[in-house]
């Protein structure tokens, strides 16, 4: 069992800054990638970026330069450092990531809840 936990979101003023944290706990498992995604009411979910096991960045649309993403292997943690924060940058977060059995090499997809993000104008 994987459980991924969001945390960091909320309210902030167009042009500021968070950071997303997005934990994985449990044991018998490897990560092979985690990303983010974001999802409006009504929308499909969209990427906003991943980050493979080597460290190998994707980014959404042109996000790349204000949204960086980035993991500690350590802690299973993946963070999202999210800049110069625009009004359609407002949206659910959610955490997802692609993980490995450690006996079975299964390979399987986990999503956390999401953390809500709004970017006033």
């Amino acid at each position: 069992q994987v459980q991924l936990v969001e945390s960091g979101g909320g309210l902030v003023q167009a042009g500021g800054s968070l950071r997303l944290s997005c934990a994985a706990s449990g044991s018998g498992f490897s990560i092979n990638s985690m990303g983010w995604y974001r999802q409006d009411p009504g929308q499909q979910r969209k990427l906003v970026a991943e980050i493979q096991d080597g460290g190998r960045t994707k980014y959404g649309d042109s996000l790349e330069g204000r949204f960086s993403i980035s993991r500690d292997d350590a802690k299973n943690t993946m963070y999202l450092q999210m800049n110069s924060l625009k009004p359609e940058d407002t949206a659910v977060y959610y955490c997802k990531a692609i993980v490995r059995d450690s006996r079975s090499l299964r390979t399987y997809q986990y999503w956390g809840q999401g953390t809500q993000v709004t970017v006033s104008s």
